[in-house]
C-alpha cells in the first residue's frame, strides 16, 4: 500500500496530486507553449490586432505556436492563411514579430507539406510542389525522396516556415487504408524502406533549417478506417514492424518531433488511443525507442479523439500520457476562442491536482531546447512547376 502511494507521489503524468496548487502566472505563460492551433486570416493588416486576432493571442497566451492552411474545411472554402509566396512572408514575419514583440520564445510555423495530396503549397499560389512519398522512391534508392525533402525544406524556409509535420513513417500494411496507403501518402510496405526514404526526407528538410515531425506514431498504416472521421481500431492489424521507422528516425535524431497518432490498439492499451496513451507515449516512444524530444499530437479535432472526449479529459489525458504539444488546427471545426479555452483547461486541472506543474515544466523545457535549433527566414521563392492531384484538405 505503501509503496503504491510512493509509486504515485513520484509519478509526473498519470497520478494527480494530493496537494493540489493553484497556478501562478508563470505556470499559465509556460504552459501557453504547449499549445500550437490554426486560426484564420492571412494577412496582418494595417498593424492593430483586431485585424489578425492571432497577433492579440500569441502576446496574451505566449501560444508556442501557430499552423497554416490553404482551404478552410469549415467553411468549404478556398482560402485560409495561404495566397502567394510573397503573402506567406508577410504572414510568418508578423506572426513573428507579435511573439517577439511580447517577450515570447520564436513560434513555431507549421504547415503539413508532405507532397502529393497532403501539401498545402501548391503551384497554383506559387510554389514548388511535392511528389507524393510513395512516388519518390519504389526502387529503393533514397536520393529522391533526400531531393524532394530539401525543395520543401528551401520552399517553406523562404517564407518563414520552419516545422514541416513530415516525414509520413506509416508502413504502407493496408494498400487501401483510406488516410495513408489509398493516397499515396507512405514510401513503402517495407519498414526498412519507409525508414529510409523517411529519413532521406527528414533529412533534407532539416538541411535547410527545417524542424521535421515524423507521424504518425505507433503507426496507422495499418488502419482500415480515418481517424479524421471517427474511432479508429488497429487491433487486429497492426503489428510491432510499424514501429521500425520511428526507432531509425530516432536513432539517427531524424526526428525532431514525433506526431502522435490517434489509433487505438487495445494490445497496447485497453482504453485509450495512442494520443492518450502514457503506456504508447512514455512506455514505447520514450522508455523503449528512447526518445527524448518534443512529441506533438495529430489534430485533437479529429472526430477520434474530439467525437469522444471533452476538451477537459482530453487535454488531462494527453498531458499526463506525455506529450508536449498539443495541435488543434481549428479547422474541422472553427473556434476563435479555442487556444484560450485548451489553456484554461489546463490550468484547471492544475487546481484541481489532475496535472502536475512539474509535468508543464518538463514539456516546456523540451519544447525551448527544440526552438534553439530555429533559423531565420528565407527570402520567398519563385513559382515553380504544376501538380494538379486534388489535395486531401483535412489529413494531417
Amino acid at each position: 500500500m505503501l509503496a503504491g502511494l510512493l509509486a504515485c507521489l513520484l509519478c509526473l503524468g498519470g497520478c494527480a496530486l494530493l496537494r493540489p496548487e493553484p497556478p501562478t502566472p508563470e505556470l499559465k505563460r509556460l504552459a501557453g507553449q504547449m499549445l500550437l492551433v490554426g486560426f484564420r486570416g492571412a494577412e496582418p493588416g494595417p498593424g492593430t490586432p483586431d485585424e489578425l486576432p492571432i497577433l492579440g493571442q500569441i502576446a496574451a497566451l505566449n501560444l508556442g505556436g501557430v499552423i497554416l492552411f490553404d482551404r478552410d474545411v469549415a467553411l468549404k472554402s478556398p482560402d485560409r492563411n495561404i495566397e502567394s509566396p510573397e503573402q506567406v512572408s508577410r504572414l510568418t514575419s508578423a506572426l513573428q514579430a507579435a511573439a517577439a514583440k511580447a517577450g515570447s520564445p520564436p513560434l513555431f510555423i507549421a504547415v503539413d507539406q508532405e507532397g502529393g495530396r497532403v501539401q498545402r503549397l501548391r503551384s497554383a499560389r506559387g510554389f514548388a510542389e511535392t511528389p507524393p512519398a510513395a512516388d519518390l522512391c519504389p526502387g529503393g534508392d533514397p536520393a529522391p525522396a533526400l531531393a524532394a525533402g530539401e525543395q520543401a525544406g528551401r520552399t517553406l524556409a523562404e517564407v518563414g516556415l520552419n516545422l514541416d509535420f513530415a516525414p509520413v513513417a506509416d508502413v504502407n500494411v493496408n494498400p487501401e487504408n483510406p488516410v495513408i496507403g489509398g493516397i499515396g501518402r507512405s514510401f513503402s510496405s517495407d519498414p526498412r524502406q519507409v525508414a529510409a526514404c523517411a529519413g532521406a526526407f527528414a533529412r533534407g528538410l532539416q538541411s535547410r533549417g527545417v524542424l521535421t515531425a515524423a507521424k504518425h506514431f505507433p503507426g496507422h498504416g495499418s488502419s482500415r478506417t480515418d481517424s479524421h472521421l471517427g474511432f479508429t481500431d488497429v487491433t487486429a492489424t497492426w503489428t510491432e514492424a510499424e514501429l521500425f521507422p520511428f526507432a531509425e528516425l530516432t536513432r539517427q535524431g531524424l526526428a525532431d518531433m514525433v506526431m502522435t497518432a490517434h489509433v487505438f490498439d487495445a494490445r497496447l492499451d485497453p482504453d485509450h488511443p495512442a494520443t492518450l496513451s502514457q503506456a504508447v507515449i512514455d512506455g514505447i516512444l520514450r522508455e523503449r525507442l528512447g526518445f527524448t524530444g518534443v512529441v506533438v499530437t495529430d489534430d485533437l479535432q479529429m472526430r477520434a479523439v474530439a467525437g469522444r472526449y471533452g476538451l477537459k479529459e482530453s487535454v488531462r489525458l494527453i498531458v499526463n500520457a506525455g506529450a508536449d504539444i498539443l495541435l488543434i488546427g481549428n479547422n474541422l471545426d472553427f473556434d476563435p476562442h479555442i487556444a484560450e479555452k485548451t489553456l484554461d483547461a489546463l490550468m484547471t486541472l492544475v487546481a484541481e491536482g489532475k496535472v502536475s506543474p512539474e509535468r508543464i515544466r518538463q514539456s516546456f523545457g523540451r519544447i525551448q531546447n527544440l526552438k534553439a535549433k530555429l533559423t531565420p527566414p528565407r527570402t520567398p521563392a519563385a513559382a515553380q512547376k504544376s501538380n494538379k492531384e486534388p489535395p486531401c484538405t483535412s489529413c494531417s
